[in-house]
This record gives C-alpha cells, sequence and structure tokens, in this order.
C-alpha cells in the first residue's frame, strides 16, 4: 500500500489506476477531506488484491500542513498549539486503531522541486522521511503525459527496510525537526537537523 503525497489531478490517477496490477483508493466523496476520509481510504485499500494499491488520501496531510505552519514565526505560539493539536488527533486515530501507516509514502513534487528552497523540505520529505527513509520517495511531475509512468517506474524502484517506528516517533522527530536549519545540499535527509 502506498499513499501518494502532493498534488494528484483526477486525470493522472485515472492514468495510474489503468494496469491491472495497480488499484487506486481515491477518498469517498461523502467522507469530505482530512483524517476521517483518509483512515476511510486506507481501510478500502486493506482489502484490495492488487500488487500496488496506490491510495489518494493521506493521513497525516493535516499534520504535515500544521508542521510547516509551526515554523512560520509570524504566527507566534498560535503554530506551535495548532500543530500539538493535530499531533493529538492524528495520535488518538492511530491508538484508537482508525488507521495504520501505509506501507510507503512516494510524494509526487511538482515543477523542479516540489517544495519551497527557503522553506527546506515539507513535512514528507523531512520529518517523516527522517524517521523511516527508506520508506519515503519522490517522483517529480511536469503535469505531463509521462507523469504516470515516471509514478510507475518508482512504485517498482521502492526498497525494502524496517518498518515504521511508533507514531508517537515519527511526531517526536518532527517536532525536533527544522527544515530550515538544514545545510544546503543535505542528501538524503536520513537524519534531523540540531534540535
Amino acid at each position: 500500500m502506498v499513499c501518494l503525497a502532493g498534488t494528484l489531478p483526477g486525470q493522472l490517477l485515472t492514468e495510474l489506476g489503468r494496469p491491472v496490477n495497480v488499484s487506486v483508493i481515491r477518498p469517498p466523496q461523502d467522507a469530505g477531506a482530512g483524517l476521517d476520509a483518509a483512515a476511510r481510504s486506507l481501510a478500502e485499500a486493506s482489502r484490495r488484491m492488487s500488487p500496488f494499491v496506490l491510495v489518494a488520501a493521506d493521513p497525516l496531510a493535516g499534520l504535515a500542513t500544521a508542521w510547516q505552519a509551526m515554523w512560520d514565526v509570524a504566527q507566534g505560539t498560535a503554530g506551535a498549539a495548532a500543530f500539538e493539536q493535530q499531533a493529538a488527533e492524528v495520535l488518538a486515530a492511530w491508538r484508537g486503531r482508525r488507521f495504520e501507516l501505509p506501507d510507503y509514502y512516494l510524494v509526487v513534487a511538482e515543477g523542479g522541486s516540489g517544495e519551497d528552497p527557503a522553506a527546506g523540505p515539507g513535512f514528507h520529505l523531512g520529518p517523516l522521511r527522517a524517521a523511516r527513509p527508506r520508506r519515503v520517495s519522490a517522483v517529480l511531475a511536469t503535469g505531463g503525459p509521462q507523469d504516470a509512468a515516471r509514478i510507475r517506474q518508482a512504485l517498482r524502484e521502492l526498497p525494502h527496510g524496517p518498518w515504521w517506528p511508533p507514531l508517537t516517533e515519527v511526531i517526536d522527530t518532527a517536532r525536533g525537526f527544522y527544515a530550515g536549519g538544514l545545510t544546503e545540499g543535505a542528501g538524503s535527509l536520513a537524519a534531523p537537523g540540531p534540535a
């Protein structure tokens, strides 16, 4: 099971689901957005028997947004408080067994790098990848017809590695991972910067 993170146009999802060995799970229309939609999508994905099950809903999306906002100095302490609130909601859902993390995250980055170089890497390529480097990969999407082929190639190249640590550890990593503190050319982002 692979969670797709990033901007995912419906046409791209349709193209990804064409091969018989790939199932694409979109959030249920009645679920709205957010954690509930992602949890329901992951539950549906766990029932699929395809070799590749792609989920277009991320249970950590709200946490990722809150993490990025936490480092916005203009927000003051409100950003950190919002992150902690989001972390509490995600942990409660995870502890309540509403979802498990997918096998992999595949970040679909747009344009050049898909990330703001001034802000450093986003949540998925920053603290989440630092927690388990071999469970998070990225692919460049240009908005063209080759995007689906690039994503399929990235799926074939997903590395094996240890399973996720407990989500509490992932969130602890995020608390101390300041993307702007990374040196230029940090490489694999395998370890968080100084806390």
